[in-house]
Order: structure tokens, then sequence, then C-alpha cells
């Protein structure tokens, strides 16, 4: 269960979900209307990773032999170094998810049923082009508990793998609230800088895909 806790905390690293989060608070005035589309948005992805995540497991509990004889094999810290590695080459060759921000912001101005719908497409999507988060589901899956127990702990998986989101969402409230705190002065700087912070939260997730894969071996 701390693996897949573990891997459900580096999958909450969305680089993109977190742009969009930010977008929003920058977009958007009265503080009722943020906190409207926010948390639509953010239930819209716990829902769409819970939802992935439920065939996922249920797949790996059908295949729970092979599971297992990858989990305990050098194979899979060869895919989490090779995963770990396209990420600092990606992260190297740059590129700006300002388009990307600025399309899925279109349906995000009022808060309402395409306000979830959208975050459930981002979690989605996110989870079924995301290595920690099969990790994660096929860890939880032979973790020794009854299929029930593993079902239930899906709610904690998807709350743990929006914990990242969730937090910068509180702090974009703080800051709306009170802009020239710290907290709003540290924002401010980490905002004039975001492509470099962006940058910084890819390498380190693609490094620490490489350690972990590394102490797999």
């Amino acid at each position: 269960m701390f693996y897949a806790a573990r891997f459900a905390l580096l999958d909450s690293v969305n680089v993109l979900l977190i742009g969009v989060i930010v977008a929003v608070a920058v977009m958007v005035s009265p503080p009722g209307k943020y906190r409207g589309i926010v948390g639509r948005l953010i239930l819209g992805d716990w829902l769409g990773v819970f939802v992935t995540a439920i065939p996922t497991l249920a797949l790996f509990h059908l295949v729970k032999e092979n599971v297992e004889a990858l989990l305990a094999s050098p194979v899979l810290g060869v895919i989490l170094i090779l995963t770990g590695v396209f990420g600092v080459i990606m992260t190297l060759r740059g590129g700006d998810n300002s388009a990307l921000v600025d399309k899925i912001l279109v349906p995000l101005k009022q808060p309402g049923i395409k306000t979830v719908t959208t975050g459930f497409m981002l979690g989605a999507i996110q989870s079924l082009t995301s290595v920690p988060f099969f990790t994660g589901l096929a860890y939880l899956s032979v973790s020794g508990f009854s299929p029930l127990v593993n079902y239930a702990a899906l709610f904690l998986y998807a709350s743990l793998a929006l914990s990242l989101p969730t937090a910068v969402a509180v702090v974009m409230a703080v800051v709306r609230a009170n802009p020239t705190s710290p907290v709003g002065k540290w924002f401010t700087a980490a905002r004039a800088n975001s492509q470099r912070v962006s940058t910084y939260a890819a390498y380190a997730v693609s490094i620490i895909l490489v350690l972990i894969g590394v102490l797999h071996l």
C-alpha cells in the first residue's frame, strides 16, 4: 500500500492541471466564481482518475500473477528508468503548453457541467498516459488486501493523485484574497518564472522515476 501511495503522490505533479488552475485564478474576478470553477474542475479530474482506476485495477486483479512477476523483476526498474530518461529528453527539448491551457480554459469561464466534464477528461487522459498511475495500481493490486479493500482504497488513491493540484488551488485562493502577503509575493515571483517552475517540476518527476527504477534493479 505504501508503494501505491508513493506513486499516487508522484502522479499528483500534474503540470497541465496546475497550469489551468493558476490560469483560472488569474482569469476570473469574483471569489465565489473562482471557487465554483476550480472546485468543479478538481472534482471532475478526481472522477476521471477514479473511474479510470477501476477497470485498471480489475485488469490487474485478473492477471495478478503476471503483475507480481513484473513487480518482482528488474523489468519494472528498466521501464521506470526509460520513462524518466524520456521525460528528461522531452523537457530538454522544451515546449510551452500555454496554447493547450488556453484551449482548456474556453469551457471554464463559467462554473457548470462543462467544467466537471473538462476535469474528467483531463484526469482520465493524464491517468492513461502516466506510468506512475499504472505502477501504483499494480502495487495496490498485489498489496495482500482483499479486492474490496483495494477498490475502497481507490478513493484515497485518487485523492492523493489530486493532492498537489488541490494544494495549489487553495494557495491561489489565499493569494487572491491577500495578494500582498508573503504567499502572494512568492506566487508572483513563481508566475513570472512559470516556464522555469514547470521545467523544474518535470525534471524532478523524471529524476525520481529514474532513482526508483535504479533502486528496483
